[in-house]
This record gives C-alpha cells, sequence and structure tokens, in this order.
C-alpha cells in the first residue's frame, strides 16, 4: 500500500511538473531553434539577442516540392521529422531567409533531416544569395558513436562545407563526404573530407543533404542567379 501511495503521489508531482513546465520547455526549443539558423548564416557573439535578430532580420514560411509558398501556414508549425516519412514531392518545407540591416536577403536556410549510423540527424543548410553556394551548416545527431561520426556536430566537421555548391548547372550535384580522412578537396565544389571511422554516419549525411538539395530545387532554381 505505501509503495502504490508512493508511486501514485511521485507521478502525480511528474506529471504537474511536466505540465507546468510545458511552455518553458517550448520555448526553450523554439529558442534553441532560432540560434541554430542563425549560427548558419552569423557568428553569434556573447550579449546577442538571438530572438530579436531572428525577429528583425529572419522570414519564415512554407514552400511545397515545387517551389510554391503554402499562404496560411508557419514554419515553426511544420514537423521536419514527420515530414520526412512522406515521399520528398509531398513533403511541405519550412524556409527561413536571412535579410541584411536594409532588407536584401543575404541567404537562405533550409532545415535537413535523415538517418545516420544510429539514429536520427538532422540540421541546417545556408546558401548564399545565389542560392547554390554554401555558406554554413549546422548539424546534429541524436546518437552517433562519440569521437567518429558524433564529430559531425564539431566545427571542425561543418566548417568543411563552406563555399561548397549544391548544382553544376540546373542539375542537383549535392556534397558529398569521402571516405577516408586527411584528403584536400578544395578544389572540387562537391566534396568535402571524410570522418576516419564514421563511413556509415557520412553516407547518413550525404543521404540526407541528396534528399533534402532535391526536395528544395525547385525554389532554389526560381530564385538561383
Amino acid at each position: 500500500m505505501y509503495a502504490a501511495i508512493l508511486t501514485v503521489v511521485c507521478g502525480g508531482l511528474l506529471a504537474f511538473a511536466s505540465e507546468s513546465l510545458k511552455e518553458k520547455q517550448q520555448a526553450n526549443i523554439a529558442l534553441e531553434q532560432k540560434k541554430n539558423i542563425l549560427a548558419t548564416v552569423m557568428e553569434l557573439k556573447e550579449g546577442d539577442d538571438p530572438s530579436a535578430i531572428y525577429a528583425k532580420q529572419v522570414k519564415a514560411f512554407v514552400i511545397d516540392y515545387n517551389g510554391n509558398v503554402q499562404e496560411g501556414m508557419k514554419a515553426e508549425d511544420v514537423a521536419v521529422a514527420s515530414e520526412y516519412k512522406k515521399a520528398p514531392d509531398q513533403r511541405l518545407l519550412p524556409v527561413y531567409e536571412f535579410s541584411n540591416e536594409s532588407g536584401q536577403v543575404e541567404s537562405v536556410v533550409m532545415p535537413v533531416f535523415g538517418y545516420g549510423l544510429w539514429n536520427n540527424i538532422w540540421g541546417f543548410v545556408s546558401l548564399e544569395s545565389d542560392f547554390n553556394t554554401i555558406k554554413g551548416v549546422k548539424f546534429a545527431h541524436a546518437g552517433e558513436t562519440p569521437g567518429l561520426g558524433a564529430r559531425i556536430d564539431s566545427d571542425e566537421i561543418q566548417v568543411r562545407y563552406k563555399s561548397k555548391a549544391i548544382f553544376e548547372g540546373d542539375k542537383v550535384a549535392s556534397i558529398t563526404m569521402m571516405k577516408g580522412e586527411g584528403f584536400d578537396y578544395s578544389n572540387d565544389k562537391h566534396k568535402v573530407d571524410g570522418m576516419s571511422g564514421a563511413t556509415l554516419t557520412a553516407k547518413g549525411v550525404n543521404n540526407m543533404l541528396q534528399d533534402y538539395f532535391v526536395c528544395y530545387q525547385n525554389y532554389l532554381k526560381k530564385n538561383k542567379k
């Protein structure tokens, strides 16, 4: 009886705490997403207010596979993990346009989602104003191997994608993380150095980027310079 009462009381307290903190948790998740989006286009300094910068310089909207804006839909309401389960041409696709102080679009940011060696991987990719050249990436993972595949969330790996290109002419060529590490791909717009001992995670990243660049290609082609 004591154990039953204790279980009910503790369960009730946990449920109450979870419900009470739900709004704050959602706010923290939203703030973290804004930070990750901004991190692909700028360096956030100590004292910066990500929410204020985001509100002033980011325009978020939703498109379909054909690149058409879906009126009345909010980017924050689209669950990318759920959309990933659909066929590419059926997905709703959030877009985040980053503008400078004068209102000119400098970058476009796209969320990406996929599967690594052990679990989900995801992130954001930003492009320069030519809608082709990578400005920055921010990757994350749920359970890749520490010291190996888990390195995809490190600056050391992510900086390798800077200045690479999505298109070869009008065709999506994507960017491939190669097998092995310590090689120079600076002269190849579609290849980056690999991660030693993490071939399958790298393959997951490659598949993720190819998949989502194809999803966004019609929107990008409409704006590509």
